[in-house]
């Protein structure tokens, strides 16, 4: 649940720490105090829209921080895979800024993340009930969300989808399987050339690399062999000018001193190296000459090696890969795919199978759901009706529309909330007869029904209280105590009925100093609150109407 929030340079605030408790807390204040302020501080530390226009006039940044503790096992286990993690002692702080010219950032745990991450983190701690889900009550699209969430159904619907989506991949198989014969006989066609352009080429990993360096060889042929010659010239004799080679002097040196090795072993150990050394010099001699040879290049060989460069560049471009390999491996590809399109009717006849085996368990699967959303309807007539009639709604009549549908990926029905204002008259859509009060109260009967399933620890309201008043409002307030028994419930109302229901609350209060305006918030004791429930309900505090606030408290904690 929420511990505490800190609003810094929202709007009319400068700054303020507010501290929650458990059960009911009432948030009341004169209108434009910044009662809706501090929801919407609470709103964007959850991640959801906020604009730079929120930022306090001559302030740098508006800035948020909330403490949450008692965290729902669905919060850590989502805070586990996004690799963050609560504090030690298991409370966790979530902070939210906005700079002057629009720049934001999000932290949880001290480290910063995304607004998507804090959104999705935010909505498991906090549930903000105002105006604009009444207007998601209106929307027939969403009741579906709200039944399955009421009957706890999301194992049954779990099951449904995927079967579903089996089918569905299935089906999309089928399509991509499924060619008309123009088609079939184009890409058979194209595929026939290309294996036998790539066939002809005889591909071999790594000849192109070959290829670049025997041309490059080519190239330079001429600067090789002048340096192969020079080479070779020193190493031989020069018969014609009568000099002697490297090869010639070093098989005399080692004659020479092989002949006195007798006389001095030392100089016999310096022969074998010199044979040794004798022995590397006359492959070197070998190999230059047999690269020498290998330089011999042709105009026809020159003009072949090209054409093979040529023909294996223009091969990988065409199917736009690298390297010998990558074309054989798209060789391999395109047969596998020719052989499928020629073997395509035992192919989709499988997969036709498949098809109905997964239409079957499907529509079974949608079944099982439907039943399940019936059986769930029932006791959610049953549930939010018990509700409505305690908030002095006892003609108001819900029923639950379940229509068959095509299958979809939330199943085969078309579920609607339908509403009986009076007795008598059959029930009509919630857009075509609830009235703004009707629907607050619908609202919170829908709310109390799912605090036993919702695993939401905070619930918010925002202007509850909307078009009803006297026996009515003490009535939401009751309930709203009711549902605080199970979950933090934080209440902004402009009604005594309902604030003096709350375990605790908070005064929202505005001032002006130096041409500036401050809000601040205060948490009432006991006599302060018998002063605000008197002014909410008289304008000016006096005997009577403090009075009347003491018995609603007295009645309240009854």
């Amino acid at each position: 649940m929420l511990q505490s929030l800190h609003i810094e340079n929202v709007a009319v605030i400068e700054k303020t720490d507010i501290a929650f408790g458990s059960g009911l807390t009432a948030l009341t204040g004169e209108t434009g105090a910044g009662k809706s302020i501090v929801i919407d501080a609470i709103n964007a530390l959850l991640g959801e829209r906020i604009t730079r226009d929120v930022v306090r006039a001559g302030a740098d940044r508006a800035y948020i921080a909330g403490v949450f503790d008692d965290l729902p096992r669905a919060v850590v286990s989502a805070l586990e895979e996004m690799e963050l993690s609560p504090e030690e002692d298991g409370t966790l702080l979530i902070q939210r800024s906005l700079t002057a010219d629009g720049k934001g950032s999000c932290r949880i745990g001290g480290r910063p993340v995304t607004v998507s991450l804090l959104r999705q983190i935010g909505r498991m701690l906090v549930n903000i009930h105002g105006q604009h889900e009444n207007q998601a009550l209106l929307q027939q699209e969403r009741h579906v969300e709200y039944l399955d969430r009421l009957g706890e159904l999301q194992a049954v619907r779990d099951a449904y989808e995927q079967e579903y989506r089996t089918y569905c991949r299935v089906r999309r198989a089928i399509k991509a399987a499924t060619l008309d014969e123009d088609e079939k006989a184009f890409r058979t066609e194209r595929l026939t050339q290309q294996i036998a352009a790539l066939d002809a080429a005889a591909l071999r990993p790594g000849e192109e690399a070959e290829l670049l360096s025997r041309r490059e060889m080519a190239r330079h042929a001429g600067k090789l062999a002048g340096v192969l010659q020079l080479a070779r010239a020193a190493m031989e004799d020069d018969e014609a000018g009568g000099e002697r080679g490297a090869l010639t002097r070093l098989t005399d040196a080692v004659a020479a001193l092989q002949g006195v090795g007798g006389i001095a072993p030392e100089l016999a150990a310096v022969a074998a190296r010199l044979q040794s050394s004798l022995y590397e010099v006359q492959a070197a001699a070998e190999e230059i000459q047999d690269f020498e040879r290998s330089l011999s290049f042709n105009e026809q060989e020159l003009n072949a090696l090209e054409d093979r460069l040529a023909l294996l560049q223009r091969l990988m471009r065409q199917h736009g890969v690298t390297d010998e390999q990558a074309l054989l491996d798209k060789l391999e590809s395109m047969r596998a795919e020719l052989e499928g399109i020629q073997s395509s009717d035992a192919y989709i006849a499988d997969l036709e199978r498949q098809s109905d085996v997964a239409r079957d368990a499907t529509i079974a699967a949608a079944g099982r759901l439907t039943a399940a959303r019936k059986e769930a309807a029932k006791r959610f007539e049953q549930d939010v009706c018990r509700q409505l009639t305690f908030l002095d709604m006892p003609h108001v009549r819900l029923e639950v529309s379940l229509e068959p549908t095509a299958l979809t990926a939330i199943g085969g029905d078309k579920v609607e909330f339908l509403i009986a204002s009076n007795p008598g008259e059959p029930p009509k859509s919630i857009a075509k007869t609830a009235s703004g009060g009707e629907l607050s109260r619908i609202m919170l009967a829908l709310k109390s029904v799912l605090a036993g399933v919702d695993d939401i620890d905070t619930l918010v309201f925002d202007e509850v209280d909307a078009g009803i008043s006297g026996r009515a409002a003490a009535k939401v307030g009751t309930l709203l105590r009711q549902i605080a028994a199970r979950r933090q419930v934080l209440c902004v109302t402009h009604l005594a009925q309902i604030a003096a229901c709350g375990h605790s609350h908070l005064l929202v209060s505005k001032s002006v100093s130096d041409g500036r305006t401050y809000t601040r918030v205060d948490d009432l004791n006991e006599a302060d609150r018998l002063q605000e429930l008197a002014r909410i309900m008289g304008g000016e505090v006096t005997d009577t109407t403090l009075s009347a606030a003491a018995e609603m408290r007295a009645r309240a904690r009854e």
